[in-house]
């Protein structure tokens, strides 16, 4: 597991050495960033971008985002073992002054763990595959207003997984790779 591209490209992560954590394997990371950077249907640019990655684990998808150009991270993770992972990871690349660790369920996010005006232009979403409230999460995001006009939910599934949206949120492209699935999506007007 490394980072992929930017100014960190090619500089290892620490992986949890227990398997109850799924860390984001390289090829889907590249795909998913691929598909950011060159989709026609998506106006996106990770450059300066502000970036929630809700149940980060070691920290995979988060951290290539500040090496290729992200202003800043806000990484939720809850499992001790592998918070210490993160935390590490953060560490060894420099990236303290880029993001900020918060020690929480994603379930329980509310108006007061973020500043009042915070907004995303991503939020990415890798829970455990067994997790099947994740409709929950993507409203409670729409209701709390984090997600920027443009912004885009990135939801990393298990291939196969149906998931009930909002109907605020518009799926705005599916893609499978290998035995996961990525739901692209946004806030419809």
């Amino acid at each position: 597991m490394r980072i992929i591209s930017g100014s960190n490209k090619g500089k290892k992560l620490i992986m949890p050495k227990d398997k109850t954590t799924r860390p984001l394997k390289d090829m889907a990371k590249e795909s998913i960033f691929n598909i950011l950077a060159h989709a026609d249907y998506i106006n996106f640019h990770l450059k300066d971008s502000k970036v929630l990655d809700l149940f980060s684990g070691i920290g995979s998808f988060g951290l290539e985002c500040i090496s290729r150009g992200s202003k800043f991270v806000f990484f939720l993770e809850n499992y001790p073992p592998v918070l210490k992972i993160l935390r590490n990871n953060i560490v060894n690349l420099k990236y303290e002054n880029k993001s900020k660790v918060i020690n929480i369920d994603a379930f329980k996010i509310n108006e007061n763990t973020f500043s009042i005006d915070q907004k995303f232009q991503i939020i990415f979403c890798d829970p455990p595959y067994k997790e099947k409230k994740i409709e929950i999460l993507i409203k409670k995001i729409i209701e709390m207003d984090i997600l920027e006009k443009n912004g885009i939910i990135i939801i990393h599934r298990k291939k196969g997984d149906s998931d009930n949206y909002p109907k605020k949120f518009k799926v705005i492209d599916t893609k499978s790779y290998g035995l996961s699935t990525f739901v692209f999506g946004k806030k419809s007007n």
